[in-house]
């Protein structure tokens, strides 16, 4: 479609355009031919708009001939070719135009006053021809730019939803490994509870599996998963790991990617209960903040205990999932303290 006519503000634009050069044009035939500024502006105004619709044609001539270094001399010629044609349109016109008025007795004498201006006219319409032209090369030139853009746009969008598609699928088999590697060790010694985390570890991948097929969930439906989740680990740790949740309703109806917390939660009892004999409390905290959702997990740590393989895993996931999603909107901050391990999130809060 028309660029001009795609909108009706900018082909409103444009005749108001072409009402200005009729104006531009009258002037030039007041100064060059025998014209009064009253018949000028009645003759060329109307011609003028009548030349703008002529010249919406152009940008079809714009597609057939682009400019390109290649068919520079081409595109040229063909647009003066289409300029030379309206021009001749247009000065047709012109005489018709002025034979009317002639007729009507509105302006005596002005079909002979339009042919002495004939030459002045032919000029002047192969000139807003090529400006014509002009305009439509550079609304072409505008259009193909939107569309870079948008191509750009949509492989950006694409490369960056692959990352979190490929992100999350990281969480699963991360987490199973090291269930496993729990139901294992339980297995030999106490059956039962082996038992418990098969059952429980069944439950929670069904849950998760289903809100991880969503864009965001609630933050207390994370929580939720949470709570699962340090279920799950109870069995294992037992009266070693305790934990604490304090998060307030306006952070609670907060959306956030799916299973952001759990990678956080098992580093924090892989990493942190799991090294110390006498175990410990995990501390999950949520607040928003104006336009910001803050959470903090807190978990204590022993610094002279020996690093434990995979380290980190977890918490580059959630950095790179927050990079994709929000940018420099969202950021992970994390402090490793002497007794305390502290992963303090901040993104946009929306509802």
């Amino acid at each position: 479609m028309h660029p001009l006519l795609a909108d009706w503000r900018r082909f409103g634009a444009y005749l108001v355009a072409w009402a200005i050069v009729g104006t531009l044009v009258a002037g030039q035939l007041v100064l060059a031919a025998p014209f009064g500024w009253v018949e000028a502006l009645v003759f060329a105004v109307p011609l003028s708009l009548l030349f703008g619709f002529v010249g919406l044609g152009a940008f079809w001539v714009c597609q057939a001939a682009p400019l390109r270094l290649s068919r520079l001399l081409r595109s040229l010629g063909t647009q003066l070719v289409a300029a030379a044609l309206s021009a001749a349109l247009w000065l047709a016109a012109g005489r018709g135009w002025a034979a009317l008025l002639e007729r009507l007795d509105i302006l005596p004498g002005l079909a002979a006053k339009q042919v002495q201006a004939a030459p002045l006219l032919l000029g002047l319409g192969v000139a807003l021809f090529l400006l014509t032209a002009a305009l439509h090369y550079l609304l072409m030139a505008i259009g193909s730019s939107q569309q870079a853009e948008r191509r750009a746009l949509e492989f950006e969008i694409a490369s960056r939803e692959a990352e979190l598609r490929a992100l999350r699928a990281q969480i699963h088999p991360h987490f199973l490994f090291n269930s496993l590697n729990s139901i294992n060790a339980l297995i030999a010694a106490r059956p039962e509870e082996a038992r418990q985390l098969s059952v429980r570890l069944a439950d929670f991948l069904r849950r998760s599996l289903t809100v991880g097929s969503r864009e965001t969930i609630s933050l207390a439906e994370e929580l939720d998963l949470a709570e699962q989740l340090f279920a799950i680990e109870k069995v294992r740790f037992g009266d070693r790991l305790s934990h604490v949740v304090v998060a307030d309703e306006r952070a609670r109806a907060c959306p956030v990617p799916p299973l952001l917390l759990q990678p956080l939660v098992e580093n924090a009892v892989t990493h942190g209960i799991a090294q110390l004999l006498e175990g410990g409390e995990i501390r999950l905290e949520a607040e928003r903040q104006g336009d910001e959702l803050r959470i903090t997990v807190l978990n204590p740590r022993d610094r002279d205990a020996p690093g434990r393989k995979g380290t980190g895993i977890g918490l580059q996931n959630v950095k790179r999932r927050l990079l994709a999603l929000h940018g420099d909107k969202a950021d992970v901050r994390v402090t490793a303290g002497d007794k305390v391990f502290r992963v303090d999130l901040r993104l946009p809060a929306r509802r």
